[in-house]
């Protein structure tokens, strides 16, 4: 049962992550990101990882955990191009 419960939460949590990835690309600008909160929540999801693995815990859990880093590490490649773009001062002409 804790299996399911913890699932259920980390597919709750996760539905932010494509969210949020699609919003960071579409700005084209890096203000409303942080750096840090990024790079706290990869050291998150890789803790639970590894703590998965090193109890033995190789479930269908440690997938979701694993798709939730990689959207978040996704949101970090954003992140690093809206920098990018910030400086470059390009801007999409909103409609």
């Amino acid at each position: 049962m804790s299996t399911i419960l913890e699932a259920v939460m980390m597919i709750c949590f996760g539905f932010s992550w494509p969210m949020n990835l699609v919003k960071n690309y579409q700005s084209r600008t890096a203000k409303s990101m942080s750096l840090p909160f990024i790079l706290l929540l990869i050291a998150g999801y890789t803790a639970g990882i590894v703590a998965k693995v090193m109890l033995g815990q190789m479930n269908w859990v440690l997938v979701i955990y694993l798709i939730n880093l990689a959207m978040i590490l996704m949101n970090l490649c954003v992140y690093f191009r809206n920098k990018t773009l910030d400086r470059q001062g390009i801007r999409l002409a909103v409609a």
